[in-house]
């Protein structure tokens, strides 16, 4: 790497890199939301998209009801020419579900070649489905990365 050249993110690279880039803001949703708007537009080695996601809701994944607020970074990974397969990047929020978050469900998806990803950071900002959750506190934040 030259003086000057900026280091291109691999995608193997990346849920490290973003874990240590929140390590001190584990339970402020803004500071890791403004941490993952950045992340989101960060160039990655082999990606010709960028590709995003906020979703939220009550799920049982864990034989235990919890609302959960996810930040997301889709990953297409190819072999060659050929498509292999996605990973994705987690920044998941987990809540106790109260009444007020069992009421809130989305899942809002982002393609750089729809517009300007400031447009979709600002649709997810104002939606209540974003807002609410801010009002409590997570019980944990989990950064992970996974093959779907």
């Amino acid at each position: 790497m030259q003086n000057g050249e900026l280091k291109v993110l691999s995608i193997n690279e990346a849920e490290s890199y973003l874990k240590n880039k929140i390590s001190k803001n584990m339970t402020d949703i803004m500071k890791v939301w403004e941490v993952f708007k950045a992340f989101g537009k960060e160039q990655v080695e082999g990606e010709d998209e960028i590709a995003l996601l906020f979703q939220c809701g009550v799920y049982d994944f864990t034989g235990e009801e919890q609302f959960y607020f996810d930040l997301v970074r889709h990953f297409t990974i190819y072999e060659g020419e050929e498509y292999s397969h996605m990973e994705q990047l987690h920044c998941e929020f987990v809540f106790e579900p109260t009444e007020e978050l069992h009421k809130l469900e989305t899942s809002l998806m982002y393609f750089d070649y729809e517009g300007d990803v400031e447009d979709f950071y600002s649709e997810v900002e104002s939606l209540e489905e974003f807002r609410i959750p801010l009002r409590y506190r997570p019980l944990r934040l989990d950064v992970y990365q996974k093959n779907v």
